[in-house]
Parts: structure tokens; C-alpha cells; sequence
């Protein structure tokens, strides 16, 4: 049975689901957090991997954007936390979009449970033959650091502008802006031996009352 007719319905019914990844990584399916005060000063995610020369270079389609605001909050390890979070994000669209067709940055910045999601999330995609376009936006980001090697990071992405493309046709599966459009995220990070905070389990509230413009 041919199931890509089916997969690129649901895909486009939670198109915008995808450029934030709203797949669960944990058993615990509690999300918290008190709101941040965001900022709106974008964050440059390609700062951190800047510093580290060994880190994969992420590339996205000219039709995909990506916005992290409030990158910035005068705390260094704070600061890396939230830059890595960006390229994790963009590392998950990246593999599905194609311009990391072997995941390489998704097993850089992605560990257990979090990675396998991102892998058969990505794997979805292929088998829809679907990919990204639009854009998604990434506010309200607050880190509370939990221990010397490991954080929380809860913040909200507006997802109203991205969808689901047919790759065959290009035809873009958009959908109707609703409360579900926007989406909380609670997020654990750990921090590996070579300094990268990496994605261990993400959760997903979509329609939270706390993103809602």
C-alpha cells in the first residue's frame, strides 16, 4: 500500500510541528517553567560553532528560516546553552530538508532518547517524501541550570509560518493559525566531554497558554 498520500496529510496538518521537532524524547510528560523575559535581540546560533572549528557546519534552504531571540544573557554558560539549543534545532531540519542528508550534525547536538526521536522524525519525512519551508520563530528561552553538566531549557516557538512541501511537486501544505500553532518546549541538556551541550529529552505542549501572542 502506498501510505505517502496519508503521511503528507498529516504531515501537513502538523507541518509547523516540524521545524521545532515536536516529538517526545522523555517518559516524564510534565512541562514547566516560569516564563523568561525573551528579548528580541535575534541570537547568531553560528557563534557557538564558531568557537569550536570541529563542529558540523549547518545549512539550511534559502524558503527555511529559523529565529532565536534572546540569545544573549551575560551568563557564558547560559549563553552556550541557548547557542546550542539553536543548532540543534537547525540540525533536525537540516536532515530533514537535505542538506545534511547523513546526520551528522543531529547526532552532534542530539543524545538518547532526544536523538532517536529527531532520527525517526526525520525518518517520516523521507518516507512521506516531504521536506520544510517557511519559517519558524523560537522565544521565551529560559535556562536553569540543574548541576555543573546538565540544564533545563523551556521556551516557545511560534509555528503559524512553517510547512510541509511535497518534494516531488513543491506543492506547500499550508494550514490554518490556531492556538496550536504555538507550541511550549521543556528540554534536558547535557553537557559531553568535548564541551557541547546536547539534547537529551524534549517534550512538547502544543497550544500552551504561555506562548500565545
Amino acid at each position: 500500500m502506498n501510505r505517502r498520500p496519508t503521511l503528507l496529510t498529516a504531515l501537513a496538518l502538523t507541518a509547523a510541528a516540524a521545524l521545532a521537532l515536536s516529538a517526545c524524547g522523555s517518559d516524564d510528560d510534565t512541562a514547566g517553567g516560569t516564563q523568561g523575559d525573551g528579548g528580541n535581540k535575534p541570537a547568531s546560533p553560528s557563534a557557538s560553532a564558531a568557537t569550536f572549528p570541529d563542529r558540523p557546519k549547518i545549512e539550511l534552504p534559502a524558503d527555511l528560516e529559523l529565529i532565536f531571540e534572546g540569545g544573549e544573557t551575560g551568563d557564558p554558560v547560559k549563553d552556550a546553552i541557548l547557542a546550542d539549543n539553536a543548532e540543534r534545532m537547525r540540525a533536525v531540519d537540516a536532515a530533514i530538508t537535505g542538506t545534511d542528508p547523513e546526520g551528522k550534525a543531529l547526532a552532534f547536538y542530539n543524545t538518547g532518547k532526544a536523538l532517536k526521536a529527531a532520527q525517526n522524525w526525520v525518518a517520516q519525512f523521507e518516507e512521506a517524501g516531504a521536506t520544510l519551508t517557511g519559517e519558524a520563530r523560537y522565544y521565551d528561552r529560559e535556562v536553569t541550570l540543574t548541576g555543573e553538566d546538565s540544564a533545563t531549557l523551556v521556551f516557545c516557538a511560534d509555528e503559524s509560518k512553517g510547512f510541509s512541501k511535497d518534494k516531488t511537486t513543491n506543492e506547500i501544505h499550508k494550514t490554518p493559525v490556531t492556538k496550536n500553532s504555538y507550541v511550549l518546549y521543556n528540554t534536558r541538556l547535557d553537557k559531553n566531554a568535548e564541551g557541547v551541550w546536547q539534547t537529551s529529552q524534549i517534550i512538547s505542549t502544543r497550544g500552551a497558554t504561555r506562548c500565545q501572542p
